[in-house]
């Protein structure tokens, strides 16, 4: 059961404040891996925050052997009221930099008021001097992991960026591309193979929504089901599934949604143009997100769905 904060000695709190540093640099040791490969300066800040808190953490041995001797109740923030419970999402790879910077200001934040509130508590003069001490670094490493982004020099930030802006297209515009084009290619066929063998709006908008649909759910869990992103970064397979799989259905249901008009004619014409506007947006986001250049990508597009398109009307007529 945990206990009052005011309820404890002077020796557990000293006791608590040495797991609560150990605590702390383990996890900022943790940050620092999970980030060194993608923010190699901001790794270097945690590896750096991380040796900060062992030699608080040896500070604080020292002064509880002098006074208590060697050995050192097991007592956790866990054991205490009033700590915040954390999440472990420092184990999760690849680890967000925006989430990795706000915890770190949010654990310096609740180390200093533990300091704070110690000080109070405690009547030792040495043990209360080395709180106050370590409490004024916490205030200062508060300062620094709020600041932690504007104290980056441009040429940090830009590979920051970077490194953001592929994570970015690796977890997101990745799976979300595949997604349209699979949903908006490969629904082509049935879509206008139905629309020319029925020449009925109808019956091309249930193919379409059919096909798209279960191509969407195939997709999400084909995506997601593929690896876990713990090796190649390529993020949570939940949302990768999700991205995918929505993306998938919305390339299909694009050109499907026209033949809700009953006239067969303007349906089917009004489903080209969005055909058009989908392979124009397919070859935009490959020049934007994945450097190929704009007419490489219009004709690698335009080529693969106008087969695609040919060979449903050619079914659909035949």
């Amino acid at each position: 059961m945990a206990r009052n904060f005011k309820d404890l000695t002077e020796r557990e709190i000293l006791a608590l404040a040495i797991s609560l540093e150990e605590e702390d640099g383990r996890v900022y040791a943790d940050f620092a891996e999970g980030l060194r490969e993608t923010y190699p300066a901001t790794a270097k800040l945690f590896d750096d925050m991380g040796a900060e808190e062992s030699d608080h953490r040896a500070s604080l041995f020292e002064t509880y052997r002098a006074r208590f001797g060697e050995h050192i109740p097991l007592i956790r923030r866990d054991d205490v009221k009033g700590f915040v419970q954390r999440k472990p999402f420092w184990l999760t790879r690849p680890l967000k930099i925006a989430d990795v910077r706000k915890q770190a200001e949010l654990m310096e934040l609740e180390t200093r008021q533990f300091y704070q509130k110690a000080i109070g508590q405690v009547t030792d003069a040495g043990i209360r001097k080395l709180l106050g001490d370590l409490e004024e670094i916490e205030r200062k490493h508060q300062v620094a992991a709020e600041a932690m982004s504007e104290n980056m020099t441009p040429t940090v930030k830009k590979t920051e960026d970077e490194a953001q802006r592929r994570l970015f297209v690796l977890q997101i515009v990745q799976p979300g591309l595949a997604g349209l084009m699979d949903g908006s290619v490969s629904t082509l066929a049935p879509v206008f193979a139905a629309a020319f063998a029925t020449k009925s709006s109808h019956d091309a908008l249930l193919v379409g929504l059919a096909a798209s649909i279960g191509a969407g759910i195939s997709m999400a869990f084909a995506e997601a089901l593929s690896d876990d992103g713990s090796m190649t970064g390529r993020g949570r397979p939940m949302l990768r599934g999700s991205v995918t799989g929505l993306m998938t259905a919305a390339g299909g249901i694009g050109h499907t949604l026209p033949f809700l008009i009953k006239d067969f004619h303007v349906a089917f014409s009004a489903a080209v143009v969005i055909v058009a506007m989908e392979l124009a947006t397919i070859a935009w986001i490959r020049n934007r997100y994945m450097d190929t250049p704009l007419l490489s990508a219009a004709f690698q597009v335009v080529v693969g769905g106008v087969l695609v398109f040919a060979v449903g009307i050619w079914i659909g007529s035949s």
